[in-house]
């Protein structure tokens, strides 16, 4: 994988809040973070590494480009504020944060102009975010699979996303999960409950030692110490196929985000 396989998400993470969350987070010993342009945090996340101490060389930034910037006379203005918020030269990845094909948007010219920010020097890997299989391929025809760091998505034990993850692994384009315990919903599975009883931890680290297993990235948030490193923790379980197979049984296509203007014809 491109993508270090465990981060910290940062979604309706703003303010004090964040600045905890993230300083916590490192401490812990997180060295990915995830934010996005819409989410409104990027300041006062690059205000929580500065007071780290984490050396810049050690982290793996992510954020994603709002639609408002999707133009290609913006997008690159865009990303250089948002390096100025993060206090940094450069992110390690920047992604497409929705196609938004009901707005016009042309996937091409907007990965050309994505790919124009990485030879800058201004991102070093570039990705997309909530594409489906035919937008993807889209992607993949204007700059190469190559360019493609990965695909995030949003995917849970309620919503597997099989045909997608599937294709995305394929074509050796890596998939980050997001909001993989579903709003919490799936922390209350009784499938999860029983095999967390039989590992002795919670239900929260089996749906993300599931994803893992499945070779995708995740990014949970928390704003609480324990749970920060209970999620971490996560990349220690090993589940068996019995296992694998009860979680695989769950899946009910339990959609948590799917803003109409933004989202494709999922596959």
């Amino acid at each position: 994988m491109i993508i270090p396989q465990f981060g910290l998400g940062t979604f309706r993470l703003t303010g004090e809040t964040v600045i905890q969350s993230v300083q916590t987070a490192l401490e812990v010993g997180y060295r990915t973070i995830d934010t996005a342009q819409i989410y409104g945090n990027e300041a006062e996340i690059g205000q929580a590494i500065a007071q780290s101490g984490v050396a810049r060389s050690e982290l793996f930034l992510t954020t994603k480009i709002w639609t408002v910037h999707y133009d290609a006379e913006k997008l690159i203005g865009s990303l250089k504020e948002s390096l100025q918020k993060l206090r940094t030269d450069h992110v390690n990845l920047t992604l497409i944060h929705w196609p938004a094909p009901k707005l016009g948007v042309q996937i091409p010219e907007l990965m050309q102009t994505l790919l124009e920010a990485k030879q800058l020097g201004l991102t070093e890997y570039i990705g997309i975010s909530n594409f489906n299989i035919e937008l993807t391929q889209q992607a993949i025809e204007s700059v190469g699979q190559v360019n493609i760091a990965t695909n995030q998505i949003e995917l849970s034990p309620y919503l597997q996303n099989q045909k997608l993850a599937r294709f995305l692994q394929q074509q050796n384009i890596d998939v980050t999960s997001y909001m993989t315990l579903a709003y919490g919903k799936v922390l209350k599975d009784p499938v999860l409950h029983n095999i967390a009883l039989e590992h002795q931890v919670t239900p929260a680290q089996i749906a993300l030692a599931w994803a893992l297993q499945k070779g995708y990235a995740v990014i949970p948030s928390s704003t609480q110490r324990e749970h920060l490193i209970a999620n971490l923790q996560a990349q220690d379980i090993q589940l068996t196929e019995l296992e694998m197979q009860a979680i695989a049984s769950l899946d009910r296509n339990g959609r948590e985000v799917n803003p109409d203007e933004l989202a494709p014809e999922w596959d």
